[in-house]
Order: structure tokens, then C-alpha cells, then sequence
């Protein structure tokens, strides 16, 4: 192949990168939550003014940021210890604890609420523990919708803590501290006047991220909050799916879309500072075993906070679903597993749970196939390598600049509440013409993609920007074709990154609930959804078969994510 024909070919892959991915978010993301902007302002600004004049609505958008508010602080208060001991110390069982503690993180919402319901709710394990052991005719722990919701809160989000600020802390050179200390300050005065400010911008990344995640937080609160907590993304779903108030949900979810779309251009500002701060050090010289009692302390408080906040629930979830209900002494039963494929009602339309489970890991893997098909052609178009700062024409500063922009446009997503894009779907779909597109098979798994993109994207960036063009020159040299050096070259270099994100890409699909419960089929449900249906529904069996289907779909989540770790870069991060 000629030089002109290799370059056509080259310029002919990066048009497709650029076009494929921007047309995607065009269509599918940034074209719904057009449609919402357009509905909300149907009738000018008199629906818009009215909704904004309703007390309601502003007590619902008060309490939405005021829980998330209080549960980022908790989650800081709590997190910010075990960030502190990971950091600093060495010790026996350090990464599989590590591993652990990131389960919750890409655990489902839904399987979250559950696993602490399994713990600490009125048929949790703990009250009729209690209840046998004391003879009580009530439960004795009572936990209210806040409390629970906190709780989740804390347990979800722990893991950002750790990894953001403790992956930061890890690399900031001790002898600052030191130089502190020679110079008069105490442990406190060293704490608060040297690191905390250098961990600034970790800190306020790590504080972002859980509020954005906090303040569209839908399965946590529409299952442990109950009907009196209500935040905007459960009065989206609320107006959506119960009152059919479509204009009023718009509304409020451009409301919604505002707050969360500024949240995340500031925690990418706050991230790219975090990925290049300071002179960093290598983390087998910031790091050491524990000597002193009081490090040995402090390190196994840490062990024990993450055995029991984090692993209890996902236990007591486990134990639970294989627990006969009821009083008395508790004895193993698979009675609610053997019931998933059983039609117990007898009707025709009845969906059984494994059709669930099966539709779940068909559309978890369509997801994934379609995240790389997109997520690879943007991530080596954000991977393209500037020009040195001194040396660049007007035309490769806009070019940069560019760049910038796109990656900020591929995090959109992420930062969008899954509930708002469904009803962006909702809205969109409903157009004349549209219509036949609801009941595509392809519906929920584009919905998905746009979800899992930006992890994608993630994963496979950072390892473009950081190869060598070395290789693959020297390929091209011994007459290797451009497709040849990149199966064979570049393929290999890549191939952990792209796992990576296929993992990530898998898990979210199987996980997203709050968007699912608005577009899936009553006959085609998906895990989440069905766990759902069943907490919705009387009868031990029915929660037992919640409990069952929150177990499969924990320990596959969990194995995702335990070889998610294996395959993650050391220094890895989110």
C-alpha cells in the first residue's frame, strides 16, 4: 500500500471516530433532553413559571440537595480515616480489603437497598435475631427513611473516599509533614495547615462526585426512603409513571439537568488537577507497616469498619434470601431460588424471574458491544497527541481546545440522571412516526451505552495517551499494513484497557434501574425491575424472591468487579 493511500486510510479512520461518537450523543443523548427543554417551555413561560412557583417543588429541590449535602459529609467523615490508613500503611491483606471495599460501588442501587433491608430492616437478620432471642413481638431496631437513606448513602460512596483522596494521599511525599513537625507544629496543626490543602482538589473531586451521585440517587430512595422522601428524581418518576404530568416531570427535570450538568463540568475541572498535581512519589516510598499500638489501632478499626459497613449487608443479603421467614429457629431453605422459574399465580401473562435474568444479560451484552464500538473510536480521538505548548499554530491550539471540549462532552452522561434521560426517551419517542421505536429490542441497550460510555472512555484513554509510537513505527518499517500493526501491535498494548471497560460496561447495564423502570416492557423486565416488582409485592415469598434475584445479581456484579481489579493499572482510579 502506497504512503497517500495509508495516510486516506488514516484521515478515513479519524473522521469515522469523530462522526460516530458525536452523532451517537447527538441523537440519542443530547436530542431527548432537547425534546425536554422543548416541553418544558410548550406553553411559553407560564408552565415553567407556574411549576417554578409552586412551594412544593422548591421543598422537594431543598431536601434533594440537603440530603445529598449530609451524605457526602457523613461519607467524607467516615471515608476520610480509611483513605488515611491506606495511604500511609502497609499491611497483610491490604488489596483484597481494597477490592472489597470497591464492590459496593458498582453494586446496583436496587441490590444496595435491599442488602441493608436483608441487615437491618424490620425482616432484617439483626431484628429477628433480636425478636428470637429477647421474645419480642416487635422489631426492636428501627430504622427512619433518612436514616436508611444516609446509611445507603455512605455505603455506596465509601469507596470514592478511599480510592480519589487515598489513591492522592498515597503519592504526596511524607516529608512535608516532617518538615512541619521540625518546625513546631503539632500532628493537628501539621493536618490541617499542609495536607488537607494539598488534598484540596482531590477532596472537592471526591466530595463532587458524591454529591452528583447522591442528589439523582432514585432505587436507594424510592425503595428505603419511602413516600414522604421525596427528591426530584423521585418526583420525575412520579409525575412520569403516576400522575402523567409529562409537562410538570420536564419541568422539573431541566431543573434537575442544570444543577447536575454544573456539578460535572466542575468535577472534571477538579479531576484533571487531581491527575497532575505537585511532585508525586512512588508509593513504596510514601508507604510503611504499622508500629506503633496506636497505628496497629488505628489500622484495624480500618478492617473492621469495612468488614462491617461494608460487608455485612452484602452477607446478611446472601444469608437472608436462604432463610426460611418467619419465627422460631431460622433453617436453610432454597425454597424462594427453586420459585424463580415457577408461575405461582397461574396467569397468562406472568413473566417468570429467569426471563429477567436472561434479558439482562442479553442487553448487558449488547451494551458492552456497542460501548466499545463507540467508546474505541472516541477514546483514540481524545488520545491524540497536541503539539509541544511553544511550537503550536493557532490552528493546533483550536484543535486542542477541541478536544477538551469533546471529552467534556463525552462525561455529559455521566453526570445526568439516568430517571431524566428515560423520560427525555419517553418525550422524544412519542413524536408522530417514533412511536414503533418504544418496543425495539434496541431501546434500553443504546439507553444503557449512554451510561457506561464515559466509563469506557475512561478506561481506555489514559493507556492511548501513555503508549509509545515507537512499536508501531518500527512495525510500519518491516512492512507491516496500518491494520496489521494494530492487531498486532497496539491490540495487545490495549487489550486490559478494553477489558476494563467491558467489564465496566456489563455491570452498569446489568445495574441501571431508574431508566429501565420508565422504558422496559411489562413483559420484557429487567433484573432491577423485577426485584422491584417483587418488594412491591405482599408475601414472604415474594420478598424472598427479591432477595434471591439481589443475590444473583450481587455475586455478578461482584466477580465483575473483583477482575475488574485484576486487569486495573496500578495507580488506577475512577
Amino acid at each position: 500500500m502506497s504512503s497517500r493511500s495509508e495516510q486516506l486510510l488514516i484521515r478515513a479512520g479519524r473522521n469515522v471516530a469523530l462522526i460516530l461518537p458525536v452523532l451517537f450523543l447527538g441523537l440519542f443523548f443530547f436530542y431527548p433532553l432537547f425534546t425536554i427543554i422543548r416541553l418544558s417551555f410548550a406553553n411559553g413561560l407560564a408552565g415553567l413559571l407556574e411549576t417554578l412557583g409552586a412551594r412544593y417543588y422548591w421543598r422537594v429541590l431543598a431536601f434533594t440537595a440537603g440530603q445529598a449535602a449530609l451524605s457526602t459529609a457523613l461519607t467524607l467523615a467516615v471515608g476520610l480515616p480509611g483513605a488515611y490508613v491506606f495511604a500511609r500503611y502497609e499491611f497483610p491483606g491490604k488489596a483484597l480489603l481494597r477490592a472489597v471495599a470497591g464492590v459496593p460501588f458498582v453494586m446496583p442501587t436496587v441490590v444496595v437497598a435491599v442488602a441493608l433491608g436483608a441487615l437491618l430492616g424490620p425482616r432484617g437478620l439483626i431484628n429477628q435475631g433480636l425478636q428470637t432471642a429477647l421474645g419480642l413481638a416487635a422489631p426492636p431496631i428501627g430504622l427512619s427513611g433518612l436514616q436508611a437513606v444516609l446509611l445507603a448513602h455512605i455505603f455506596y460512596n465509601y469507596t470514592v473516599v478511599l480510592r480519589l483522596v487515598g489513591g492522592f494521599w498515597a503519592n504526596l511525599d511524607p516529608r512535608l509533614e516532617e518538615a512541619a513537625a521540625v518546625l513546631g507544629a503539632s500532628r493537628l496543626q501539621a493536618l490541617l495547615r499542609v495536607t488537607l490543602p494539598l488534598l484540596a482538589p482531590a477532596l472537592g473531586a471526591a466530595a463532587l462526585l458524591i454529591f452528583i451521585f447522591t442528589f439523582t440517587s432514585f432505587g436507594v430512595m424510592v425503595i428505603l426512603g419511602g413516600p414522604r422522601l421525596a427528591t426530584l428524581e423521585v418526583e420525575i418518576y412520579r409525575q412520569t409513571a403516576q400522575l402523567l404530568r409529562l409537562d410538570v416531570a420536564a419541568t422539573l427535570a431541566l431543573i434537575q439537568l442544570v444543577c447536575t450538568l454544573g456539578l460535572s463540568f466542575a468535577y472534571t475541572r477538579l479531576a484533571a488537577r487531581v491527575t497532575t498535581p505537585l511532585e508525586l512519589q512512588p508509593r513504596s516510598y510514601t508507604t510503611r507497616p504499622p508500629r506503633a499500638p496506636r497505628e496497629r489501632l488505628l489500622v484495624g478499626a480500618t478492617m473492621l469498619l469495612i468488614t462491617l459497613l461494608l460487608g455485612a449487608p452484602l452477607a446478611a443479603l446472601a444469608l437472608r434470601s436462604v432463610l426460611a421467614p418467619g419465627p422460631g429457629t431460622p433453617h436453610f431453605t432454597l425454597a424462594a431460588y427453586l420459585a424463580l422459574g415457577q408461575n405461582l399465580t397461574g396467569s397468562a401473562f406472568f413473566v417468570p424471574p429467569t426471563a429477567a435474568i436472561a434479558n439482562s444479560l442479553r442487553i448487558a451484552a449488547t451494551t458492552t458491544l456497542l460501548a466499545l464500538s463507540i467508546g474505541v473510536p472516541a477514546a483514540y480521538l481524545l488520545a491524540r497527541r497536541p503539539a509541544p505548548p511553544g511550537g503550536r499554530s493557532g490552528r493546533e491550539q483550536r484543535a486542542t481546545a477541541g478536544m477538551a471540549l469533546l471529552d467534556a462532552l463525552f462525561m455529559l452522561p455521566l453526570g445526568t440522571s439516568a430517571v431524566t434521560l428515560g423520560l427525555g426517551y419517553l418525550v422524544a419517542l412519542s413524536v408522530p412516526g417514533l412511536g414503533g421505536l418504544r418496543t425495539s429490542p434496541w431501546l434500553i441497550p443504546v439507553l444503557h451505552t449512554l451510561v457506561a460510555l464515559p466509563f469506557v472512555i475512561r478506561a481506555l484513554a489514559p493507556v492511548l495517551r501513555a503508549r509509545s509510537p515507537r512499536q508501531r513505527e518500527a512495525a510500519a518499517l518491516l512492512g507491516a499494513s496500518p491494520a496489521q500493526v494494530w492487531l498486532r501491535v497496539e491490540l495487545p498494548q490495549i487489550a486490559p484497557a478494553l477489558a476494563i471497560g467491558a467489564v465496566f460496561a456489563f455491570t452498569v447495564s446489568l445495574g441501571e434501574f431508574g431508566a429501565t423502570l420508565l422504558l422496559a416492557r411489562p413483559d420484557a423486565p429487567t433484573l432491577p425491575v423485577m426485584i422491584f416488582r417483587f418488594l412491591g409485592q405482599p408475601g414472604a415469598l415474594n420478598y424472598g424472591q427479591a432477595l434471591a434475584l439481589a443475590t444473583i445479581l450481587m455475586l455478578v456484579t461482584a466477580l465483575g468487579f473483583l477482575l475488574l481489579e485484576r486487569l486495573r493499572p496500578p495507580g488506577g482510579e475512577f
